[in-house]
Order: C-alpha cells, then sequence, then structure tokens
C-alpha cells in the first residue's frame, strides 16, 4: 500500500486486516506508524511520523522487527526497506490512492518522493481508490493541482516522481503483437469514492491535501491530531466529518476547538473558508444537540449563580 489520505477515510487497513490479508505500508512514515501498533494516527499528509523523533522511532522498529538498529536515520531506514521489500516478493495486489485524475485523458496522476509507488504499482492487480473531488478536466490540469500541492506541502516546485497512470502494462514489440503485463500490473483498477462528498458543500471538495493549514492553526499546533478526523487533520478534516459520518463525529473531531481566527484560509493556496464553515457547521451541530454543555459540579454551580473557576 502506497500514502493515501482516503484509504485511511474508509480505514481500509483495518477491514482488510479483519479478512487476514496483511497490508504493507511502503512509505516510510507510514510504516513506522503500522510498526508503532497503538496511537498510530498521522500528524501531517505528508509527514505522518513527523511528531516522533529518532530515539523513539529506532524503539518502534527494534521492538517491531526483533533487530538493533541505532538511533541514526540512515540505518533505520535500510532495516525497514529491507524489511518492506522482503514481505512484496510475494504480494500480487498493490493499492494506492491518486492525487488527481483527468477525465478527458482517463488518467490517474500521483506524486511521491521515495519512488514507493512505482513498486506498487508493479504488482499484478494495481487498486486505485480516489474521492470524486480528485477529478479534473484535463491531464494538463492535474499537473497544475500536484505541482500545487508539492510546492504547498514541501516547498519544493516538482516532487521526486510523478506517476501518470492510462492503463494497464503492455507492449507491442514483437510482432505488433499487444501484450499485457511487461514489468507493471497486468489489472488496473479504479474505485472512485463518494462517501458524503455529493452532499458536501463546494468548498470542502477544493482541498488538495497539501496541509498547509494545519502548519499555521493555532489549534492544531497546540493539541494536535485530535484536531480533525481519521487521516484529514485540522478544521477541513472537522468539515469533512460531518458529510462521512454524522453530526455527533462532527462535534467528537473537533467542531467548538476552532478559534474561528482564519489562518488556515489565508494560507490555503485554494482559499477555502474552512472558519466559515466551522462556523455554520455549528449552527446546524446545536439544532440537534451537539454543543458544549457544563456537566457534574460544573454544571451545578452555574444553577446556583455560583462561578466554578
Amino acid at each position: 500500500k502506497a500514502k493515501s489520505n482516503t484509504l485511511g477515510e474508509i480505514n481500509l487497513k483495518a477491514h482488510l486486516k479483519g479478512s487476514n490479508i496483511d497490508v504493507v505500508e511502503t512509505d516510510l512514515g507510514d510504516r513506522i506508524l503500522q510498526l508503532k501498533k497503538t496511537d498510530n494516527k498521522p500528524v501531517h499528509p505528508t509527514g505522518p511520523a513527523s511528531h516522533l523523533n529518532i530515539s523513539k522511532i529506532a524503539d518502534i522498529v527494534n521492538d517491531s522487527l526483533d533487530v538493533n538498529v541505532d538511533p541514526e536515520a540512515r540505518e533505520i531506514m535500510e532495516i525497514v526497506r529491507h524489511d518492506v521489500l522482503k514481505r512484496l516478493e510475494n504480494a500480487n495486489v498493490g493499492i494506492s490512492g491518486a492525487n488527481a485524475i483527468a477525465a478527458e485523458e482517463g488518467s490517474l496522476v500521483m506524486v511521491h518522493n521515495e519512488g514507493n509507488i512505482s513498486i506498487v504499482s508493479l504488482k499484478d492487480l494495481h487498486i486505485i481508490v480516489a474521492g470524486i473531488d480528485k477529478i479534473v478536466p484535463c491531464l494538463e490540469d492535474a499537473i497544475s493541482i500536484v505541482k500545487l500541492e508539492t510546492i504547498f506541502a514541501t516547498g519544493n516546485f516538482v516532487t521526486s516522481y510523478m506517476n501518470v497512470i492510462s492503463g494497464p502494462s503492455k507492449t507491442a514489440d514483437i510482432e505488433k503483437k499487444l501484450l499485457k503485463n511487461m514489468y507493471g500490473a497486468e489489472k488496473v483498477v479504479v474505485i472512485l469514492l463518494d462517501n458524503g462528498r455529493s452532499e458536501a458543500t463546494d468548498e470542502c471538495l477544493y482541498c488538495i491535501g497539501c496541509g498547509n493549514c494545519v502548519v499555521h492553526c493555532p489549534v492544531y499546533n497546540a493539541v494536535g491530531n485530535e484536531f480533525g478526523f481519521n487521516n484529514y487533520l485540522g478544521g477541513r478534516g472537522v468539515a469533512m466529518s460531518k458529510f462521512i459520518e454524522d453530526e455527533e463525529t462532527c462535534y467528537d473531531s473537533g467542531l467548538y476547538m476552532c478559534t474561528l481566527c482564519g489562518l488556515c484560509t489565508l494560507n490555503c493556496p485554494v482559499a477555502i473558508p474552512t472558519n466559515e464553515i466551522i462556523e455554520n457547521m455549528r449552527k446546524l451541530s446545536a439544532e440537534v444537540g451537539f454543543y458544549p454543555k457544563a456537566h457534574g459540579k460544573i454544571k451545578e454551580n452555574i444553577s446556583n449563580n455560583d462561578s466554578p473557576y
């Protein structure tokens, strides 16, 4: 499996594990979190394990893989890479998301720095799961989207790898006979995910997944990934949770944590008015009974006109 917030949204790993299917993360950060086992929610769309220091990562790798690696970045990388490649020898299905989908050409664009999506696409079957919000008119638009995502996520103008997949692997180099499955996948299956998106406001679907909003969010920097929903972090995750799940999930994801300061919108490359969306959702949430309430002694003190503080 390659990195995909969409697959995290639907809890794919947990579902497949329940069917006795071993899912191996190929992205280094996601693999570290997978080896961590508990409290493994990512903290950034492109740097899921950036909250862990090198000593903690070394401990996780040593405990999970039964090795004795030193807290040295290259050693850790090589140990994890060797383990992943060994596990992938017997795999025949690769699964990933997509950063953009060009409707006119029917092509999918994926960006990555580690080269792992290229490995995932070498398997017999490549399954790509993407939300309907990833669809853009043409390939030029798709490239523009992923370039914008890259620069706002990492500061680089272009990522190390940019894969464009338009169909299964094939060759016609022998008497012009078309043969599939030369090096890449023999079958490419694309699954378009709605999961509440068609009911969401347009603003919620503009997000390109760069994570620049959470970098500048004062609430997220104070409480971390408790503010958000699954792999969708910050205010945008809170907003999407209402459509993916329900009002109660939206409330539990941090609906009333937001300060409505608007720094997310100010630093968003597509100017999503997240603070306005959150404010409107608070009105709707209050109407159905999901709003902060006083409990216990605080509630009693308030009723007696005594300050609880």
